[in-house]
């Protein structure tokens, strides 16, 4: 039975670089862990080599979590291809290109480089499951000396020389036969991360007219004042260069937000919308559901419903919208922060792929991107975090009170999502309706019945 998990979170390992999670210890413990885990006969009963490839983002932590890894990896007897600097979604692709018995990202996407991270994925390209996760982390609290790779059979490690050009040409493949990119002028901001080489090279090859901010990486600066996190910069660009529209990637290239010609921010409901529209309209699009998470606006909802189709909420996290995604065959789902899950091409938010609809989107029609991608009027929505010290109010009795008034006021003009936060002592209140003095009056009842607890 798989034990509790300690060092995974819904979206792998993170935390501040040299400071547990994140340390050299660990990640080779992890290393061994896993790739002992992964050293399994195959059904012919006949050993083969197990194969482990390791992709990374820009930070300078990177290198030392590179290394710790790979040393473990070796000394469980499994070989080690190194991928270099590469999106997440590459990192899945390769994994179930290659072959490789598992796929590994060293990223903390769109954190400061202070953090890293460590995300898995396994032979089929997907996220592993808690339940795997909890097996390798069983396996790290063991001695695991006496399983070790005798001498002959330590692992090799090598570096694929080809891995972003493999990445370019199948994030390409998704665009559309007969179309090109020519006579589009786009601003292109990398964040300084992973996606600094093969974004702006993608979308050069295709015709496109690139003008490139955020891909100039020195370890230090990844997600610093630029990328998705960060579109301030890349929206006065825009502006400044009259491009047709601009793309923000964020560290790892996984989510991605557009920019119009005007200036302004395309969110990824937006994005949903758009594709989903194309994708009906292309008869590409699997079923008539598309799946986001609990953040997405109302209106996107809305706007799907005189469609024809169906929006699926999932905790927040691009894990669970692949679950669902993969539990009903859809083929589209994303986040309102810009992870699009693109089931035909990719196993993973990939941004870039993403990106790559918008752009067939605007070619196929000519419209401009103010107009092509606000399908839909977001509704008012407000989010409030209330801070508590000690005993979280979510776990209180008395919240059921306010919880039920509040659906009162919003029943069938809006909504209320109450979160803890995952990393600080805080309650995010949300709520959304049409009518935004409802809103503010729900939020401020509802924030200040909190604090009530909080204090009791």
């Amino acid at each position: 039975m798989a034990g509790k998990r300690t060092f995974f979170g819904t979206d792998g390992i993170r935390g501040t670089a040299n400071m547990a999670p994140m340390t050299v210890d660990i990640a080779q413990t992890l290393g061994q862990a896993a790739g002992l885990y992964f050293c399994r006969q195959s059904e012919t009963g006949r050993q083969h080599r197990h194969t482990i490839i390791v992709g990374k983002d820009t930070r300078l932590s990177g290198y030392m979590i590179e290394c710790a890894l790979v040393s473990g990896f070796l000394s469980a007897g499994v070989d080690v291809v190194l991928l270099g600097p590469l999106p997440t979604p590459a990192v899945a692709f390769l994994t179930r290109s290659l072959r490789a018995d598992l796929g590994v990202m060293i990223s903390a996407s769109h954190n400061p480089f202070t953090d890293n991270g460590i995300k898995l994925f396994g032979p089929d390209g997907f996220k592993l499951s808690d339940a795997v996760e909890a097996e390798i982390e069983a396996l790290m609290a063991e001695d695991l000396s006496g399983q070790l790779a005798s001498p002959a059979a330590i692992g090799r490690a090598s570096r694929l020389n080809d891995a972003a050009g493999r990445y370019i040409e199948s994030v390409k493949s998704s665009f559309p036969r007969g179309l090109r990119l020519d006579g589009l002028k786009i601003v292109l901001d990398c964040a300084h991360g992973s996606a600094y080489r093969v974004a702006p090279v993608a979308l050069w090859e295709l015709g496109a007219e690139v003008i490139t901010l955020g891909a100039s990486p020195d370890g230090l600066n990844i997600n610093d004042g630029v990328g998705s996190t960060h579109p301030e910069v890349l929206c006065a660009a825009v502006r400044e260069h009259k491009a047709d529209c601009g793309i923000a990637l964020d560290g790892d290239a996984d989510r991605v937000l557009i920019v119009n010609e005007r200036g302004e921010i395309v969110d990824g409901d937006q994005i949903l919308a758009l594709i989903a529209t194309l994708w009906q309209r292309l008869g590409c699009l699997k079923g008539t559901e598309i799946v986001a998470t609990v953040m997405s606006n109302m209106g996107l909802e809305a706007y799907l419903a005189t469609q024809g189709l169906s929006l699926y909420r999932t905790a927040v996290g691009d894990r669970y919208v692949v679950e669902r995604m993969r539990q009903t065959g859809g083929n589209l789902g994303g986040e309102q922060s810009g992870h699009m899950v693109l089931s035909d091409y990719a196993t993973t938010g990939d941004g870039l792929l993403a990106a790559l609809q918008v752009l067939a989107a605007l070619v196929e029609t000519g419209k401009k991107a103010s107009e092509l991608c606000q399908l839909f009027t977001p509704y008012p929505q407000r989010l409030q975090n209330v801070p508590y010290q000690e005993v979280n109010p979510m776990t209180h009795p008395d919240l059921k009170e306010i919880v039920q008034w509040a659906e009162e006021q919003l029943a069938g003009k809006g909504r209320l999502l109450l979160r803890a936060s995952g990393t600080e002592p805080l309650i995010r209140v949300m709520v959304e309706a049409q009518d935004k003095a409802l809103v503010d009056m729900v939020v401020e009842r509802v924030s200040a019945y909190i604090r009530t607890l909080t204090t009791a």
